[in-house]
């Protein structure tokens, strides 16, 4: 009999602890998951799949404007943010659903309560006011979103988890960040005819990604509607009525009804418990952890946006998994997080995988840029001026693709499947290979015959 309580105790029912918890209970140990909200996590809760679902109410608007351009007459047409938000919240209650059946299929217990680290191997269930044993205790608590210090009126400020439940659709509203949650709600806003205006305190929107697809995003972003102020913040916040009057350190004076916080995410580790048993955690509050996610602390573990890795749901899903692998299957599993393939739902979309431009030149001296932009067929009746960018960057001296990226309709779906070329170690003779599927627009990635620019030791030359 064992002397503890579980064999394994989860803190955090999101998807990386929900996915541990299911597979080593398959390997018949006894399995707890402690959630203090409700099953499921940001993602499916308050996070990517509602998320997705206002991104697909919002682009309507631009698509019945669209439809003109085809010979349909769309008359009347109008949007109730009511009914969609009921639509909305019934599919997240389905899918909540469905995580609490799975993981009672699977045999595991679910607590609903704040649960905190007492000591070694033991957890205190605060919402119970009780204390359980566990062999051992893998923290899947996940992040929150970065609260705004030191501003007057940020009491006034709403963030990511209540922009999902706001009883009206507002009339006006500044988004400050420039991150992908930020560009994302604009985007939504502004397609579900909002008064947009994102705020960033940074020179171009989406720190970190290639440059060329940042400058295009913005651009086809203010078309769409979206008024960008980058290089500029928030001074001051007052509420007068249901209006919010927002001043900025540039001068700007603009009033809305809500201003949506949307500045990043931290750990979620503040009140754990960790510093009772010494928990080593970096200064946001992330866990440190090894490739075999452990803790500093033996028995202790910890997987997804809690760690600060690379802050994605399939990652937290796989990091999971391979916690159940090393732990509970003997095989020592670790996470590759080089090329993981990413989607962006602003409007338009975004898919990317591998490095960009100027990632790829810092790490390597030879380097080929294809590059392809371009009105898709649809635009050439719909009306519109949005246009799609492709990028291909290639190591010149391998040949081998070190990544590729679509701004444009359907890229998060292009690029899940462009993805698997890289890890593969796909090269540009591959792709040159492969023959076009016609008439589409993903057949540019397999057309680009010559460079748009290279780097040789380091040096652009624009003339390829």
């Amino acid at each position: 009999m064992s002397d503890f309580d579980f064999d394994l105790f989860v803190i955090g029912a999101g998807s990386g602890g929900v996915r541990a918890a299911r597979l080593a209970s398959g390997h018949g140990n006894k399995v707890a998951v402690a959630e203090e909200f409700r099953v499921g996590g940001t993602c499916v809760i308050r996070g990517c799949v509602p998320k997705k679902l206002m991104v697909y109410a919002s682009r309507f608007s631009h698509e019945i404007k669209e439809a003109a351009g085809f010979g349909w007459t769309i008359e009347k047409s109008s949007f109730s943010w009511e009914k969609f938000i009921a639509n909305k919240d019934r599919e997240i209650d389905r899918l909540n659903g469905l995580y609490v059946a799975n993981l009672t299929r699977a045999g595991v217990e679910i607590i609903n309560s704040r649960a905190e680290i007492a000591g070694n191997n033991r957890i205190y269930l605060r919402t119970q006011d009780r204390y359980v044993t566990a062999k051992r205790i893998l923290v899947a608590t996940g992040g929150l979103p970065r609260k705004t210090e030191g501003l007057a009126g940020a009491e006034y400020m709403i963030t990511s988890n209540e922009v999902f439940h706001l009883d009206n659709k507002p009339e006006g509203v500044v988004v400050v960040g420039g991150g992908y949650i930020a560009v994302e709600f604009a985007s939504i806003f502004a397609g579900m005819n909002v008064e947009t205006t994102l705020l960033y305190r940074g020179e171009e929107i989406l720190r970190g990604f290639d440059g060329d697809v940042r400058a295009m995003l913005h651009q086809e972003m203010e078309k769409k509607g979206v008024r960008i102020i980058c290089e500029d913040t928030i001074s001051n916040i007052s509420k007068v009525g249901d209006i919010l009057e927002v001043e900025t350190t540039q001068g700007q004076n603009i009033k809305v009804e809500q201003v949506l916080s949307a500045i990043g995410r931290v750990p979620y580790t503040e009140g754990l418990g960790l510093e009772t048993v010494n928990v080593d955690c970096q200064k946001n509050g992330a866990i440190i952890v090894n490739e075999w996610s452990m803790t500093s602390v033996q028995d202790i573990y910890a997987v997804g946006d809690v760690t600060d890795r690379a802050n994605l749901t399939p990652v937290a899903i796989r990091e999971g998994a391979a916690f159940v692998e090393t732990v509970y299957n003997n095989n020592p599993t670790s996470v590759s997080y080089e090329n993981i393939p990413t989607a962006v739902f602003s409007q338009p979309e975004i898919g990317t995988v591998g490095l960009g431009e100027e990632d790829a030149v810092a790490k390597f001296d030879n380097v080929d840029v294809y590059r392809a932009e371009f009105r898709p067929m649809k635009h050439t009746l719909s009306g519109s001026n949005e246009r799609m960018l492709m990028k291909m960057i290639v190591n010149a001296d391998s040949d081998l693709i070190l990544g590729i990226h679509i701004l444009g309709a359907d890229a998060g779906e292009l690029i899940q499947a462009l993805g698997i070329t890289l890890i593969m170690g796909a090269t540009k003779a591959h792709y040159d290979a492969t023959m076009a599927v016609h008439p589409t627009a993903a057949e540019e990635l397999v057309t680009l015959k010559q460079p748009s620019w290279i780097y040789r030791n380091g040096v652009k030359q624009t003339n390829a």
